[in-house]
């Protein structure tokens, strides 16, 4: 019926006012802060600077098998130097 379509976004944590997010592995079906398939990091923007982790091997896995990350993951992604710089038709920072 429904073909499965992984995304790699990011789950909210902790507490009001203050956030912290884990990046998982995700069906785009699923809630935001719901079931997910698997955890391959943390970001928290709270602290100065941003602290963020990331299994790089696990990221390029799901890439390839076809998983989308959201614009905010991708970003980080870039930060991390999973995913190569933008495109062309992109600025530059």
């Amino acid at each position: 019926m429904s073909e499965l379509a992984v995304k790699i976004r990011l789950r909210r944590m902790g507490a009001k006012k203050n956030p912290f997010y884990r990046i998982v592995v995700a069906d785009s079906h699923s809630p935001r802060d719901g079931r997910f398939i698997e955890e391959i990091g943390y970001y928290d923007p709270k602290k100065q600077p941003a602290v963020m982790e990331i299994q790089a091997e696990r990221a390029a896995y799901w890439l390839k098998t076809g998983a989308q990350p959201s614009q905010t993951v991708r970003d980080l992604l870039r930060r991390a130097g999973v995913v190569a710089g933008g495109s062309q038709g992109e600025g530059t920072d």
